[in-house]
C-alpha cells in the first residue's frame, strides 16, 4: 500500500507555490510510502504518491500511464486478482510497462469506463485522471479496507489517503464537525462521509466520484452489501454444501492475499478468525518458519497468549509476541490520535500501534488479519442478544419516546444497537457545553441519515444487524481508525481474508440458522475449523478483550491527560461542560471504579482524545 494525494485546481495551471504545496501534501504521508516518492504536474493537475513496494518491486513505481498516456493514475492498495485480469487484457490487445498489479486498473477503464470496479478483488483508493475528458476519476474499495479524503475550496478539489495531507494545502482551513463528535459519543465512531474535519469528506465504500471539467463532484454507489435471499431460497442447499462453498471462497481469498513479493506474516490473536486464517496459510504456503505477532498482557486474567503459542505451533510459525504494559496505553495515545485523526472511544488503538511496531521490526510489510468475520457470520453478542428478544428471554419493553428515535434511525422502533438513544442524549447534554446545547438539534447524528432504510428493511434481524455492524463499526472504525491508520502508521500494508468481496457476497446467501444456530456464534465458520483448527482453541468461550480506559490513565496521575482535562483548558475551547468534567474526573479517580464496557460509555477517553486531537490538528493552526 502507498500514499496518494493531489489536487486539481479550475480556472488556471499549477503554479511553482503549489509544487512546494505538493511535495508537503505528500511528505505528510511518507509513513504509508517510506521506499520511494514521487510528484507530477500537467496543466492544472498535481499528483503525489509515496510508496511501499510490495509487488512489482523494480518498476512499479507511480504515477502510472497507459499507453498513450491520455490516463494517468495514482492508486494506494492491492489489486489481488490482478493475474487474472492482466490475462484477460491481453487478450483484448492490452499491453502492459510494468509488474505492477494496479496497472490492470488503466486498462480496465480503457475497456469498459468506470464499470469495471467490482471487477477488482482487492483493497484499493485511487485517483486516475482523464486527458481528453479533463475528468478526475476516484474510487474506495468495496469494504472501505483503504481511505480516501477530499475537500473542494477555492475552485479546487484537493484529496489525499489522510486528512493530515489535505490540511497542508493553503487554501484548507480546519475547524471541527461537531456532528461527527456526536456520532463518535453516539456509536461505535465515525461513519463516512463525516470526518471529524468541517468540509473534509471520506468518500463512502463501495462508492466513486467523478470530477468534471468545470469542478462538479458526482458521487456513485457501485457496490453495497447485497440482499439475503428469502429462507425458503437459501434452504434449497444443504449445510455441506454451504460448507463446501464457505471452504472455497475462504481458501481462494487466502491464496490471493498471499500473492507478494516481500514475506507476508501473521497476526495471532489466539481466536478462532486468525486461526482459522493461520491454518490455511500453512496449508497453502510451502514456507516454513512464518512468522505470527501478538500482543500479550502481563494480567493473567485478559493474557491470551497460551493460546497465541497453540496456534502458532499448529501452522508452523515463529511467534513474535509483544508484551503490553499499561503505561504504554498513554506513551503511545497521542501517536495513535494523530493518525486516526479522530477521537476514540477506547484504548485499544494503543496496542495495535505497538504490534505494528513489533512487524516493522522484523522488517516484514506484509501482515493477514481476521477482521470481518464477526460482522458476517454473527459473531457480536449483539445476534444472540436479537435471539433472546425474539424468544422472549429479556424484557422488550421500550419507551415510546425510545421507540420514536430507534424509528428515525433505523426505520424500525424495536431494533436495538449497543445502547439506549435516550441514554445517549442525557449524556450528551449533561457532558456538552452551552455553546453546543443551543445548537443541539442541528449537531444531533440522530438528525442526520445514517442508515438508508430501504437497504434493510427486507432483511431478517440477524442479517440488518450485519449490515448495521459492516456499515457501523466495521469500515470506519474497526478497518480504518483502528487497522489501516495503526498498521501505515508503522508502514505495514494488513490484508484482509474475511473482507474478500467474493466471500462477503456468499455470506449474505447464508441462512442465519447457519450463522447462529441456537446460541453458538458463527457456527458456519466453526463448522469449517473443525477440520483445521487446534480443539483448545476452537472450544475456547469468545473472548472480548476491552483496553484500560481513562479511569486508568486518570488514577496515575498523568500530566499531559491532567492539563488536556484541566477546568480552565476545557472551558476555553467551548466544547464541554467543565463543571460536568470535573464531577467526572472525580468520579473515574475514585479507587476502585471501573466503567461496565462495552455497554458503558468511557466519556472521559472522548474527552481526552479529543483533547489530543484538537491540540494536534486545531490549535496548532
Amino acid at each position: 500500500m502507498c500514499g496518494i494525494c493531489g489536487f486539481v485546481k479550475y480556472g488556471e495551471r499549477v503554479s511553482e507555490g503549489d509544487k512546494i504545496t505538493l511535495s508537503k501534501m505528500n511528505d505528510k504521508l511518507i509513513h504509508r510510502g517510506p521506499d520511494a516518492k514521487n510528484t507530477l504536474f500537467f496543466d492544472n493537475v498535481a499528483l503525489g504518491f509515496t510508496r511501499l513496494s510490495i509487488i512489482g518491486l523494480e518498476n512499479g513505481m507511480q504515477p502510472i500511464y497507459n499507453e498513450d498516456e491520455n490516463l494517468v493514475l495514482i492508486c494506494n492498495g492491492e489489486i489481488f486478482n490482478y493475474i487474472e485480469l492482466k490475462k484477460y487484457l491481453k487478450s483484448r490487445g492490452h499491453s502492459f510497462k510494468t509488474e505492477s498489479d494496479v496497472e490492470v486498473i488503466l486498462h480496465l477503464y480503457e475497456e469498459k469506463g468506470t464499470a469495471f470496479l467490482n471487477d477488482l478483488n482487492g483493497q484499493f483508493a485511487f485517483a486516475l485522471f482523464d486527458k481528453r475528458k479533463k475528468m478526475l476519476f476516484c474510487a474506495r474499495d468495496q469494504m472501505g479496507i483503504l481511505p480516501f479524503f477530499y475537500t473542494f475550496v477555492n475552485n479546487t478539489f484537493i484529496f489525499g489517503s489522510e486528512v493530515k495531507a489535505i490540511l497542508e494545502h493553503p487554501s484548507v482551513s480546519p475547524s471541527v464537525d461537531v456532528t461527527g463528535l456526536d456520532q463518535i459519543f453516539t456509536f461505535p465512531g465515525l461513519i463516512s462521509p463525516r470526518t471529524m474535519f468541517k468540509n473534509i469528506h471520506s468518500l463512502e465504500n463501495g462508492h466513486f466520484l467523478l470530477v468534471g471539467n468545470d469542478g462538479k463532484i458526482t458521487d456513485h454507489e457501485y457496490w453495497d452489501l447485497p440482499q439475503n435471499p428469502p429462507e425458503s431460497a437459501a434452504n434449497e442447499k444443504s449445510e455441506q454444501e454451504y460448507l463446501e462453498e464457505l471452504e472455497y471462497h475462504f481458501e481462494n481469498s487466502v491464496k490471493l492475499r498471499l500473492r507478494s513479493d516481500v514475506p507476508t506474516g501473521l497476526y495471532l490473536s489466539g481466536g478462532l478468525d486468525s486461526s482459522l486464517i493461520a491454518m490455511k496459510v500453512d496449508q497453502l504456503s510451502e514456507q516454513n518458519n512464518k512468522k505470527g505477532f501478538s500482543i500479550d498482557f502481563p494480567d493473567s486474567q485478559i493474557s491470551e497468549s497460551v493460546y497465541q503459542k497453540i496456534i502458532a505451533k499448529s501452522s508452523h510459525s515463529d511467534l513474535y509476541q509483544k508484551t503490553f504494559l499499561s503505561n504504554d496505553i498513554s506513551e503511545r495515545l497521542p501517536r495513535a490520535i494523530y493518525h486516526s485523526e479522530c477521537p476514540i472511544k477506547e484504548t485499544y488503538n494503543t496496542a495495535s500501534l505497538h504490534l505494528s511496531q513489533a512487524v516493522r521490526d522484523k522488517q516484514l510489510k506484509v501482515i493477514l488479519s481476521g477482521e470481518g468475520a464477526d460482522e458476517f457470520f454473527a459473531g457480536y453478542v449483539g445476534y444472540r442478544f436479537d435471539k433472546m428478544r425474539a424468544m422472549g428471554l429479556t424484557n422488550n419493553t421500550v419507551s415510546p419516546e425510545e421507540f420514536d428515535l430507534r424509528n428515525k434511525v433505523w426505520g424500525d422502533g424495536n431494533f436495538y444497537y449497543e445502547n439506549s438513544f435516550l441514554e445517549a442524549e442525557r449524556l450528551k447534554k449533561e457532558i456538552y457545553a452551552d455553546g453546543l446545547l443551543s445548537s443541539f438539534d442541528e449537531i444531533n447524528c440522530l438528525n442526520h441519515q445514517i442508515i438508508d432504510h430501504e437497504k434493510i428493511k427486507a432483511r431478517d434481524v440477524l442479517n440488518k444487524r450485519s449490515y448495521i455492524d459492516y456499515k457501523l463499526r466495521m469500515v470506519d472504525h474497526l478497518i480504518s481508525d483502528h487497522g489501516d491508520r495503526m498498521a501505515m502508521a508503522n508502514s505495514v500494508e494488513v490484508r484482509y481474508p474475511f473482507l474478500d468481496k467474493n466471500l462477503v457476497e456468499f455470506s449474505t446467501r447464508v441462512p442465519s440458522d447457519l450463522k447462529l444456530r441456537d446460541f453458538t456464534e458463527k457456527y458456519l465458520l466453526r463448522r469449517l475449523a473443525e477440520k483445521s483448527v487446534p480443539k483448545e482453541i476452537l472450544n475456547r468461550e469468545k473472548f472480548g478483550f476491552v483496553a484500560p480506559g481513562s479511569p486508568y490513565l486518570l488514577q496515575k496521575n498523568i500530566e499531559y491527560i491532567n492539563d488536556i482535562l484541566s477546568y480552565d483548558r476545557i472551558k476555553k475551547q467551548g466544547f464541554f461542560n467543565a463543571d460536568h468534567i470535573e464531577k467526572l474526573k472525580k468520579q473515574y479517580s475514585t479507587p476502585g471504579f471501573s466503567i461496565n464496557a462495552p455497554f458503558e460509555t468511557d466519556l472521559l477517553i472522548i474527552v481526552i482524545t479529543f483533547g489530543i486531537f484538537l491540540e494536534q490538528f486545531i490549535e496548532k493552526r
